[in-house]
């Protein structure tokens, strides 16, 4: 197959979250399969740098990307408003030519023009929302505007619509879409990447933390849906049953990292609290081998990796019973649930995993087994492909097999 991926930001743009990496494991294992991928996006790379003197096209993992100027660099950065005037002329010039479009957001310039070109070269695509289903939080009063002027249509002209858990398919559902357009593919990990793991001890050495320290990790971007103030209120009352405890915030600010810091002020814990910004791919391993316990305390969270990563390098988990990921959990039995918001559920909680290693252990060897089986790219391209076969039968009326 042709397929096209369409997504405001691709690696090495990592500031930009989850989306990003979901299309850059998935474009680099249809690769894998012998597919043929290729990617238009954006220059955006961080808040304040461009993606400059790039090839364009350029090849990463044998995925061909186009990488177009976006016209404001702080509008991308600060309120994930991008639009790249030139992919119009690509999308108008090339779309003809792919079997399929994979578009991961669809609140987008980008999304606006791929949507009025594939209905004009009669081209089936598929939209992936990332948790960007519903117009809540910021913007909301554009978000709808939005909706009503493209946003709706883009939706439901879709052959697809990817939701990565029963509660993003729900909000699919309340945005008016049929429940038969809507399939269920949760994001994917590349296990291999976790089958050597760096020695315990790197992450606390390089940021002065003792040995004898409980490590309590959150791990993602500081924004208010992040539910980071529950865990700081949590982790307080925590400090006053059990001293030596550390609480780790990494990840790079998305607009809520000053009222984080106003909250660890007002609650006098700063000297057990770290926060470390933006980490790297090696040093997120590193931060999960040395945690004690990660926990996942989001609102409205439809589907983090980050629980089944930490998983995977070995260390329990705790996530909110109302995300996607908690589906999972539950469902694998491999990490214990808290109620959003619950401060003495989660405080509860993270006694239970810093004084019985037996559960956790077990918790962890359940959950490594789970994901394997469940959540590694291995099986889940083959998902995702049958979904594009389905898609371009459905279009030209023609049966597709792997």
């Amino acid at each position: 197959m042709k397929i096209l991926q369409i997504i405001s930001s691709f690696p090495p743009a990592y500031s930009y979250g989850g989306p990003l990496q979901v299309a850059y494991n998935l474009s680099k294992n249809l690769v894998k399969q012998g597919d043929e991928v290729t990617v238009y996006s954006t220059d955006v790379l961080d808040q304040t740098h461009r993606n400059k003197n790039v090839e364009n096209p350029g090849f990463l993992d044998g995925i061909k990307i186009f990488r177009f100027k976006n016209i404001n660099n702080r509008l991308a950065s600060k309120y994930r408003i991008s639009c790249a005037p030139r992919i119009a002329y690509a999308l108008n010039l090339n779309i003809k030519n792919y079997d399929i479009v994979h578009c991961h957001e669809y609140r987008a310039f980008e999304a606006i023009v791929m949507h009025h070109y594939a209905k004009k070269y009669h081209i089936p695509y598929i939209v992936q929302a990332h948790g960007a289903v519903l117009p809540v939080f910021e913007k909301q009063g554009i978000k709808k505007i939005y909706d009503i002027l493209w946003g709706n249509q883009i939706l439901r002209d879709a052959s697809k619509l990817i939701a990565v858990s029963k509660v993003e398919k729900d909000q699919y559902l309340k945005m008016g879409m049929p429940e038969n357009k809507i399939v269920i593919i949760p994001n994917g990990i590349d296990v291999s990447e976790y089958e050597t793991l760096p020695e315990r001890g790197i992450f606390r050495k390089k940021y002065g933390i003792a040995s004898d320290e409980k490590v309590v990790l959150y791990l993602g971007r500081l924004h208010k849906r992040k539910g980071i103030d529950f865990l700081i209120n949590t982790f307080s009352s925590l400090l006053d049953l059990k001293k030596d405890n550390k609480l780790i915030i990494a990840g790079p600010d998305d607009g809520f990292l000053e009222i984080l810091m106003e909250i660890i002020k007002k609650l006098k814990i700063g000297k057990n609290v770290l926060v470390t910004g933006s980490l790297s791919k090696v040093e997120k391993i590193e931060a999960f081998v040395d945690a004690d316990v990660l926990v996942y305390p989001g609102i409205l969270e439809i589907f983090g990796l980050v629980p089944f990563e930490a998983i995977m390098c070995g260390t329990p988990v705790i996530v909110t019973d109302d995300c996607g990921c908690g589906e999972v959990i539950k469902e694998a039995k491999c990490g214990y649930l808290v109620k959003y918001g619950d401060t003495d559920d989660l405080r509860g909680r993270i006694l239970n995993v810093l004084n019985d290693d037996i559960q956790s252990n077990l918790f962890v060897r359940d959950g490594q087994k789970f994901i394997k089986d469940n959540l590694s790219w291995s099986y889940l391209i083959e998902v995702v492909k049958q979904t594009y076969l389905e898609c371009i039968s459905q279009s030209n009326g023609v049966k597709h097999e792997l």
